[in-house]
């Protein structure tokens, strides 16, 4: 039995812990000269000694069919080290884990190696970044069709380069691409300019939704500096997640106000068929926003007229992931059944040891059909399921 068991399920949000080398096992030798290395992130820098325990465990596991099995049937412990879970930067292992979880896609993301880049001044130095990360992504996901890898477009490089670099990434096995969710340049223009349109019709003819992952924000902080002189210890979660408890607390913002432009400025008019997933960015916030929307367009309403209440645009072009923990059954009745889908952040620790178990904590007045379209029907609308 599969932890799935008789569950069709879709993870659409996923990871790698990759080692250092990852980016330039595909890079070119410039972009190899270009890349710093992920070592040199403060991050790694701290778990130097997890990332050996990880490659030693799994040299271990290659040779050793018993220890093989034992980490198998631990492939839910999120106290494990990250590196040394299952399929963690091992392809082959990626495959045998979606044996194991019954899940029949899984789009999966970077972990570490995005930062090699991403706050890179050095515009040079981000592009090959995105090249190198885009071809590493879509070969570790080539050998299985549940894997389905999401590249990076940095569409601050305008929309030309963009779809450059979105036609490479394809070309070079990339399922479809996370955006930043704001432009970080005051003066330049916002992705909902009809200057970008060529790049969500791209993502229309190929299919695919639009990502929007936490931390990919143009530097985006919602919390002001003077929060952390509060003559108290400042506490830090790590990794991607945003630093405080504030930081938490705000950690929807950026995409809050991507979402909401999109649906003002008219991208999903314009673009019918264009679907966005939110991932890590929480659910909770979700029914208040919906509100919020239709209480703008009320205000506006004299100003500007309304096809429909932007709520409904929302709910048909918007996907949202929970975190394991949140009210998902709460979120569903506020906001109904279509908008929620199932996330495991695996093999991240904050997806928890038991994804499912979390969700359905909260899910005990969902019927049959609510839990069918969470876990899988919201995202097979999306996602061309494997053998359909």
């Amino acid at each position: 039995m599969t932890y799935a068991g008789q569950r069709r399920i879709i993870d659409v949000d996923s990871h790698l812990i990759e080692l250092e080398d990852f980016l330039y096992q595909t890079a070119t030798e410039a972009e190899k000269a270009a890349i710093p290395s992920m070592l040199d992130q403060k991050p790694v820098i701290q778990k130097r000694e997890r990332l050996e325990l990880g490659r030693e465990q799994h040299a271990a596991r290659q040779s050793d069919p018993a220890l093989a099995a034992r980490f198998e049937a631990q492939i839910l412990d999120n106290t494990q080290v990250g590196w040394g879970r299952l399929g963690a930067f091992d392809p082959a292992e990626r495959s045998r884990a979606l044996d194991l979880f019954g899940y029949e896609i899984q789009l999966i993301l970077p972990t570490f190696t995005f930062h090699q880049f991403y706050n890179d001044p050095d515009p040079a130095v981000r592009e090959a970044g995105t090249r190198a990360l885009n071809r590493a992504m879509g070969r570790f996901c080539q050998h299985d069709r549940r894997m389905r890898a999401v590249g990076y477009i940095p569409l601050g490089f305008g929309q030309e380069r963009a779809l450059d670099i979105m036609a490479e990434g394809l070309t070079d096995g990339c399922y479809t691409f996370a955006i930043d969710t704001n432009e970080s340049n005051d003066a330049a223009r916002s992705y909902t300019h009809r200057d970008f349109d060529p790049v969500w019709a791209k993502f229309v003819e190929c299919g695919i939704p639009v990502v929007s992952h936490v931390a990919l924000n143009g530097h985006y902080d919602p919390v002001s500096p003077s929060f952390r002189n509060n003559g108290r210890v400042f506490h830090e979660i790590g990794d991607d997640a945003p630093a405080g408890e504030v930081g938490v607390l705000t950690i929807a913002n950026s995409v809050q106000l991507f979402l909401g432009a999109m649906i003002f400025d008219g991208v999903f008019e314009r673009h019918p068929a264009l679907r966005v997933i939110s991932m890590e960015h929480g659910c909770i916030w979700l029914p208040g926003w919906l509100k919020m929307l239709d209480f703008t367009a009320g205000v506006f309403k004299r100003l500007r007229p309304f096809a429909e209440a932007p709520s409904e645009t929302a709910r048909r072009h918007i996907r949202v992931a929970p975190f394991a923990g949140e009210p998902v059954g709460w979120v569903i009745d506020q906001v109904g059944s279509g908008m929620l889908v199932y996330a495991s952040d695996y093999p991240h620790p904050e997806g928890s040891a038991d994804p499912i178990g979390k969700f359905e904590e909260t899910m005990t007045n969902c019927d049959p059909a609510v839990l069918d379209a969470f876990y899988f029907g919201n995202m097979a609308e999306i996602l061309q399921p494997v053998g359909a």
